[in-house]
């Protein structure tokens, strides 16, 4: 007997046009679409032909002209400046049509671009929707990228303005921004017209005449801006994602199909309510920036929460728990990792019970996959469900997912449950033969992909075809390996690079860390697969302690060996384990397996453009030489 989602998806699978065409009611569209799907010219894919709307009258105008112009749409949290702001839904459009104002003032019409390059501030997002408002194609760069990086991706979006700050914080440190800004057009071959400069009290930058303008003589200058029609499938912004090599692939995100998908993963996967508090921790630089702390809680008329800090540190380990408390916050979705940072810093979860989280009633993980542990943890100190999901840059929203909203299923540790309505999940080998049910392989999607996944990359449709369309025909390639249980339940268990090869064994890393991240002693893990010329690889352990452990590293290591042996089998050949202080991330909090495993090879690596503390590559070199790594004939 099928139940509501088994219904749900085998409808949205068997007739996508029916199925989004009802989901894009609940969108304002200036024209009607006259076809809902066009899969003509696989692998491209266009939604909603011959519709016309505008991303910031769905998020902001509609709801005003609703008679929900009062209720809350932003709250700003800033720790770190100890800044706070709430913005009403009238309030952030009337700031919205101003700031396009000034855009348009400077030249900015529909299509060009607008390379963002901001801290986690109100004016970011302001700046964001602006963009939508005008028809104009945001990029938006996390703030305080070496300029190098901010330089190429100058030179690809060729912006005709840019949006910065003075300067961001992180943590406790001041980050200049405009030297960076400054040299990055200085090394780009583009040059774009005009920048338009926020001015933050601690940190006040140099203006360029002629070139730069400050954000609030911009402002004080502008008339408000109406909402351009665009068409759905023109592009809404470009997400520069690393590519394999070391050049940024711009991933292109449509207009129409972005928004229908949004909309409703709101209310179908988070289960969420028009004018309930929604928080996304994460940054406006990455996607979940995008889709889940601006565009989708204000196309569904929700509160959401814009923070400025950390999970721990920002001041201690119970942040995450005042904000959500301070606010009323339903829901939470951040990455593991930052749970890990929590765990490690606060073990039994004793400041969780010191905050009111009456209200809170899920928390969602994604950005890598949430080992069994972390999950387990919290759990049982938040008592609440926690929703492991997955999803990627370039699909823009869920692939997998616990569908809170449609049918909820019983969590199992590890896993991201099952695909989310509209996309058609598949594991199979080197030749694109599927695998049976248990086995990992490549995970892969079936095309058409859904509404709200990457069109393209921006003017590179060949690369767009190699990259993710040519290695498996007829299905995107995710880069994930993982299995499907036979309830149905997808397991992604590494990026495909990660599974190594023991002695002619396939073996996922992923398992292997589920099992170091059971050890009492052990915070945070990552497991790699280093070169040996018997071999072929062996698998080697990096752990980060919990605070105030003190037993000898030994001892843990011997410990750790000894669980992947009785969990695994000796198959893993696993027997190195090394603590490290800290391992290295990206800003969203994704571990650098691949440039740790290079360094334990003594190969030459290009410095990860997302990196979080460049230092730490340093010191994971450091602790593997003291290890006898690398190890080369």
């Amino acid at each position: 007997m099928s139940g509501r989602y088994d219904d749900i998806h085998r409808r949205s699978l068997a007739d996508p046009d029916a199925f989004w065409g009802e989901a894009a009611e609940h969108i304002h569209w200036f024209r009607r679409w006259d076809r809902v799907l066009d899969h003509d010219r696989p692998p491209f894919t266009r939604w909603f032909v011959g519709g016309e709307t505008n991303i910031a009258y769905n998020a902001l105008d509609r709801h005003v002209a609703a008679g929900r112009g009062d209720q809350a749409a932003l709250l700003y949290e800033s720790p770190v400046t100890n800044t706070e702001l709430r913005l009403t839904y009238r309030q952030l459009r009337d700031r919205v049509a101003l700031f396009a104002g000034a855009l348009a003032a400077k030249g900015v019409v529909k299509g060009d671009r607008v390379v963002i390059y901001m801290p986690m501030v109100p004016e970011a997002v302001v700046a964001m929707l602006a963009c939508v408002r005008l028809g104009a194609i945001h990029s938006v760069v996390f703030g305080g990228f070496a300029a190098n990086e901010l330089a190429t991706r100058i030179d690809d979006a060729r912006p005709k303005l840019i949006v910065s700050a003075s300067c961001g914080i992180e943590g406790q440190k001041v980050i200049p921004y405009k030297p960076l800004l400054d040299a990055a057009i200085d090394k780009a071959s583009h040059k774009p017209d005009a920048c338009i400069i926020l001015q933050r009290s601690m940190e006040k930058a140099a203006l360029k005449p002629g070139r730069d303008t400050d954000w609030q003589e911009a402002v004080a200058a502008a008339k408000p801006a109406d909402c351009v029609p665009v068409k759905a499938t023109d592009p809404s912004y470009i997400l520069y994602t690393s590519g394999t090599t070391g050049i940024p692939k711009g991933v292109v995100r449509d207009t129409g199909g972005h928004m229908v998908a949004l909309r409703w993963s709101m209310e179908n996967i988070y289960a969420m309510k028009p004018g309930e508090v929604w928080w996304t921790a994460s940054d406006v630089g990455w996607v979940v920036g995008h889709s889940y702390i601006v565009y989708a809680p204000l196309l569904h008329g929700l509160t959401t929460i814009l923070y400025e800090g950390k999970p721990v540190g920002t001041p201690d380990a119970a942040a995450f728990w005042r904000v959500i408390a301070k606010h009323g916050a339903v829901a939470l979705f951040t990455a593991p990792t930052a749970f890990r940072a929590i765990r490690k810093e606060d073990p039994e979860g004793s400041l969780i019970g010191q905050h009111d989280l009456s209200e809170f009633r899920t928390l969602f993980l994604a950005g890598e996959r949430c080992d069994p542990n972390t999950l387990e943890w919290a759990e049982e100190k938040l008592g609440v469900p926690v929703i492991d999901h997955w999803w990627q840059t370039e699909t823009g929203w869920p692939i997998c997912a616990n569908c809170m909203g449609i049918e909820r299923f019983p969590v199992k540790p590890g896993s991201a449950t099952k695909p989310v309505p509209g996309w058609n999940v598949q594991v199979v080998d080197a030749h694109a033969q599927p695998v049976k049910r248990g086995e990992i392989g490549a995970l892969v999607m079936k095309l058409p992909l859904p509404p709200g996944s990457l069109q393209t990359l921006w003017h590179n449709d060949a690369g767009f075809e190699k990259s993710y369309m040519s290695d498996y025909p007829g299905h995107y390639k995710t880069g994930d390996a993982g299995y499907i249980d036979e309830d149905g339940y997808v397991f992604v268990m590494s990026r495909t690079d990660d599974i190594i090869n023991v002695a002619g064994h396939r073996l996922s890393t992923g398992a292997m860390e589920e099992v170091l991240a059971r050890h009492p002693d052990v915070a945070e893990c990552a497991v790699i697969g280093v070169a040996d010329a018997l071999k072929g690889q062996l698998p080697l352990g990096m752990m980060v302690l919990k605070a105030g452990v003190s037993r000898p590293h030994e001892e843990i290591a011997r410990e750790v060996v000894q669980m992947v042996r009785e969990a695994i089998g000796p198959v893993a050949a696993f027997k190195t384990a090394l603590v490290v202080d800290r391992l290295p991330k990206t800003r969203s909090g994704k571990i650098l397996r691949g440039t740790m495993q290079k360094i334990a090879d003594g190969e030459s690596y290009r410095m990860p453009a997302t990196i979080d503390d460049p230092a730490i590559l340093s010191e994971i070199g450091g602790r593997l030489n003291d290890a006898g790594y690398p190890q080369k004939e």
